[in-house]
């Protein structure tokens, strides 16, 4: 009869005596005191553009620091004020057990570098976020100029060429070997990208970002026949934005077009020795020196001026330099015969 209601008394004084436990600990805990700050800096591979001392120095301004009152450091607006940063992505901050405070911090990475038309320039990262440049340091990655605008909102058609420009910068990041080779890239008042190789002063047209597979792995291809045979400085411009075929235009000649179908299949030997000449301070294409046997030669000289000797008419004049001084045989005199 009375099991009932004391089964209720007894779970009520076990709450309240869970929850009495649970406060006494969370204020226990936020009488101790901050004991270090550990500060971990993720997201970028290749660049840091984001300091450790930048951030202490912003946990420091906002209230958190060593033997600081944990109770009194706000959290969330440390957070709040590091990802201020244009290059911070994220930042999280929280104490362990051991009340010591942790940061971690995710960087934004740059994609490639944009020249504007009005002189500005700016770093993207992957999601197409303008950056701005740092005084420590600068980023290794594809270089493009001519950007239309530097407005803060972007058209939409400019929001486009910065989703181009990423997918390029991209693609070239993805292989040594297009980013040893290429010096920038050149966006046209037709809205269509020129790039500007460190080997070679040809002008090499893309077109627009689609099919960048096709078009890098002809322009490959097409280096590989010309190095082997002409190389670069015969060449002007070279357009790889066509199917199956590369347009190359001769310096004060007209244009020369390629079947590239069978080249794509014959430059895997050939790609790690470009790359490896691109990599050399002074690239020099390699020559094979013909041999030459001198005897041989001589004796083909020697061959000649017998048989020149051989048929020459003994009537024909003949001039020679010897020692400065021409030496002349003239003809003999025509005798009139007697009839």
């Amino acid at each position: 009869m009375w099991k009932k209601p004391l089964r209720i008394a007894v779970w009520s004084l076990t709450a309240v005596g869970t929850c009495t436990l649970l406060v006494a600990a969370v204020q226990k805990r936020e009488e101790k005191k901050c004991a270090d700050i550990k500060i971990e800096i993720n997201g970028a591979h290749n660049h840091v553009f984001v300091d450790k001392k930048d951030i202490l120095e912003i946990i420091h301004e906002n209230g958190a620091a060593k033997e600081k009152e944990i109770s009194v450091i706000e959290l969330r607006k440390i957070e709040e004020e590091i990802e201020k940063n244009a290059w911070v992505k994220k930042a999280e901050l929280f104490f362990d057990n051991k009340q010591i405070l942790h940061a971690n911090i995710e960087e934004r990475e740059p994609m490639a570098r944009v020249f504007t038309l009005q002189g500005k320039s700016y770093y993207i990262d992957s999601s197409c976020n303008r950056l701005p440049l740092s005084d420590k340091l600068s980023a290794r990655v594809p270089m493009f100029t001519s950007f239309p605008s530097d407005k803060k909102i972007l058209s939409r058609p400019d929001s486009l060429v910065l989703i181009d420009i990423k997918q390029i910068a991209q693609y070239i990041e993805q292989d040594s070997f297009w980013m040893a080779q290429v010096a920038q890239i050149d966006f046209t008042s037709q809205r269509t990208y020129e790039m500007i190789p460190v080997v070679g002063d040809q002008l090499i047209r893309i077109g627009d970002a689609k099919n960048l597979d096709e078009k890098f792995t002809k322009l490959k291809n097409f280096y590989k026949q010309v190095w082997a045979k002409t190389g670069f400085e015969k060449y002007k411009v070279i357009d790889v934005q066509y199917t199956n075929q590369v347009v190359a235009t001769k310096r004060g000649a007209g244009k020369v077009y390629m079947d590239t179908a069978k080249a794509m299949q014959q430059f895997s030997n050939t790609s790690q020795q470009i790359k490896s000449a691109l990599n050399d301070t002074a690239f020099a294409v390699p020559v094979v020196k013909p041999s030459v046997a001198k005897d041989s030669l001589a004796n083909d000289v020697k061959k000649n001026d017998i048989k020149k000797k051989k048929t020459t008419n003994p009537a024909t004049t003949t001039v020679r330099k010897t020692n400065n001084v021409v030496a002349i045989r003239k003809q003999p005199k025509a005798v009139m015969k007697k009839h």
